[in-house]
Formats: C-alpha cells, structure tokens, sequence
C-alpha cells in the first residue's frame, strides 16, 4: 500500500562544522532505531555535539539508554534539544535535571 508522501518513521541526519557536530534525529527512537542514532552521533570526532530531537515523536528506553550512554561517552559535550515528548519520558524517567538536557 503506497503512503503517498507519509513522513519517514525514523530518520537521522549528521553536519559538522569545525568542531561542532549536530545531528537531528526526526520521527521514532526506539529498539529499531536507537543504536543508528548513537552511532550516527559517535561517527565524527567533534568536540560539541548537540543532538536535535525535536522532531521525535516516540522515544522508548532504548533511546533513553542510547542518550544516556552517549552523555556518558561525552561528558560536558553534548546538549539534547528535546521535543516535548522526549523531555516527558526524561522527566518521568528521573532525568529532566541533567546538564545536557535543554530546559527551554
């Protein structure tokens, strides 16, 4: 059956400038889908990432686990732009405080 232009389920896009990397992940994070985000993040050597999930529509704990690992891998280096579901599955999920996580 043809979606007729339907939005990708997942996708995951990377851009480097200088020092900086931001890849913006769109659609659904989940056990599919989350280790091709972490290992889109982890593929350039950067000394910022920002990890743009703004356009994520579900997110499960494998992203969670995928997000916090990645935090783990760089620690004062990452910022995660969430949308609004993301931040109310870190929330529930006891991380709406942490320093990587952006509060506006």
């Amino acid at each position: 059956m043809d979606q007729g232009g339907a939005p990708p389920v997942f996708s995951v896009t990377a851009e480097i400038d200088g020092d900086q990397l931001r890849v913006q992940v769109a659609g659904e994070v989940d056990m599919a889908t989350a280790d091709t985000m972490y290992q889109t993040v982890l593929r350039e050597s950067a000394r910022h990432v920002t990890l743009d999930l703004r356009a994520v529509t579900f997110f499960d704990s494998a992203a969670i686990h995928a997000v916090v690992r990645l935090a783990q891998q760089l620690p004062g280096a990452l910022t995660v732009l969430p949308s609004r579901q993301v931040r109310r599955v870190l929330e529930i999920s006891g991380l709406g405080e942490q320093d990587w996580l952006t509060q506006a």
